[in-house]
């Protein structure tokens, strides 16, 4: 049991209720924060009413503010913010959706505002603002909102969705939303694909920047939103209602060729229960390849490979996985070769994926895959190959090579951490020194164990010619 000094709820309760409210004064004294926190369970205590109040000035007083938030101030206010979040979300949504749905909106509101005049390099304001963007679905529902209203809201949101707040908006009010919703969205939609910006006379057009085509004007940048922001939301306005043919309509002959947008499409075809279409529409997908680069473009294989077993060419889908494997040293994509293969095919199989492992173009993603398959015997067998090619600024690989190595083949794993103090030593990486003087140690504790050195340099003349090289490093040596 906790002594009676412990700090823990159970042991401030034994100071009762006035001593309570007097240390909270005197904690809370020149603290904004606490105040305000201590303000809003006042009110929530009172009534949700009270509580709706008392959040609808803070909002207010944050949407007056025009003072910059530095880095210092960001955690302040993101902490300030989830408080008020928190709040709308928690008590006021459960005595009141309505009033919760309306504050909802103003605390999204608050976002321009605040990104103009923050630095959240962090990115934790903005995962603030996601969240509540996320909580309006489930409000709207629970306060059973208007459909046309709800719709007109999520439409103002994004024409104003200068800083990504409101993505995902679509999707979470979809239900909300329901066909009469999603459908007023829609011609609201299509109405502002069809009313372009104004463009102003030569003389008053507004330069902000610069491309490698020549200036850029406000104008034009006011167009390309307008048109990013009506394909997106009608993009998702038709994953909403089910329809893969809007949403294929949003891209056009050429882009519908790109291979990331080719799977995207295609997969939403396959969730129709269209496989032929879908292989046609990932097949028609252009890529380009650069000389001696043939690297998978991961998505759209994964695409390909499901429709081709949603289609039962389970052969070719096959060849695909192999491919990948072939081209990449994708262990998920071996692993999923190798498990539609029959019993004791696959050992076979394994064998011969290993050995083009082995020979792979770049030895250091054939030990990336060796050690973490793991064929460690193999991989050792590389290490020492190939000793001259090891990137010893790849660091995060090596040292897991060398921890895999060292118990069973110690000479790969003392070369493993003889390329990473070389290249630490040589390009003189003072910040690495500490790691370097662990791995000299290390390779110092291995030679015992390798017996035989081969070709390679004993360990004691590997340490002898580093101090010949590199003595004068005394911010190394000291380390030893």
């Amino acid at each position: 049991m906790p002594p009676k000094t412990t700090l823990n709820a159970e042991n401030l309760q034994s100071l009762g209720t006035p001593r309570l409210a007097e240390l909270l004064m005197e904690i809370s004294r020149g603290d904004a924060v606490a105040q305000r926190r201590l303000r809003m369970e006042l009110a929530g205590a009172a009534s949700p009413g009270e509580l709706s109040k008392e959040i609808g000035k803070r909002l207010a007083s944050i949407a007056r503010s025009r003072s910059f938030i530095d880095w210092r101030g960001v955690r302040a206010m993101a902490d300030d913010l989830e408080t008020q979040r928190q709040a709308i979300t928690g008590k006021v949504a459960a005595s009141d959706p309505a009033r919760a749905l309306d504050l909802l909106w103003r605390f999204m509101a608050l976002a321009t505002s605040i990104f103009e005049r923050s630095d959240d390099s962090s990115g934790t304001i903005i995962g603030i603002f996601r969240e509540a963007c996320g909580n309006i679905g489930e409000v709207a529902l629970r306060a059973k909102a208007d459909p046309i209203t709800l719709a007109d809201r999520v439409y103002e949101a994004l024409t104003v969705n200068d800083y990504s707040q409101y993505d995902g908006l679509i999707a979470v009010t979809a239900q909300a939303l329901g066909p009469r919703g999603l459908e007023h969205l829609k011609r609201r939609m299509v109405e502002l694909s069809q009313r372009p910006v104004a463009r102003p006379a030569d003389k008053d057009r507004v330069k902000i920047g610069w491309s490698s085509s020549g200036p850029v004007y406000q104008d034009e940048m006011a167009e390309r939103s307008r048109l990013s922001t009506v394909r997106m939301a009608l993009s998702d306005i038709a994953d909403a209602q089910g329809d893969v043919d809007a949403y294929m309509g949003q891209y056009d002959e050429k882009t519908r060729k790109v291979p990331k947008i080719a799977a995207e499409i295609g997969r939403r075809f396959l969730a129709a229960g269209r496989a032929e279409e879908a292989l046609a529409i990932i097949d028609a997908a252009e890529h380009r390849k650069s000389a001696g680069w043939d690297w998978p473009d991961f998505d759209w294989e994964e695409a390909r490979i499901d429709a081709l077993e949603a289609l039962g060419r389970t052969d070719e889908a096959q060849q695909v996985r192999w491919g990948c494997f072939e081209r990449s040293l994708s262990s998920t994509h071996l692993r999923a070769f190798l498990n539609k293969l029959p019993d004791f095919d696959d050992f076979e199989a394994e064998e011969h994926a290993l050995i083009h492992a082995e020979g792979f173009r770049s030895p250091m993603d054939a030990l990336w895959f060796l050690v973490t398959w793991p064929a460690l015997d193999r991989a050792a067998q590389l290490v020492i190959r190939h000793s001259e090619r090891l990137d010893g600024d790849n660091y995060e690989l090596l040292t897991r090579a060398g921890e895999a190595l060292s118990s069973k083949h110690p000479l790969a794993a003392t070369l493993v951490l003889r390329a990473m103090i070389d290249f630490c030593l040589s390009n003189s990486r003072s910040s690495r020194y500490k790691h370097a003087a662990r791995h000299l140690l290390e390779c110092s504790s291995l030679a015992k164990d390798v017996g035989d050195f081969g070709s390679f340099e004993p360990h004691d003349a590997y340490e002898a010619r580093l101090k010949r090289e590199h003595g004068r490093k005394a911010s190394f040596w000291s380390l030893m």
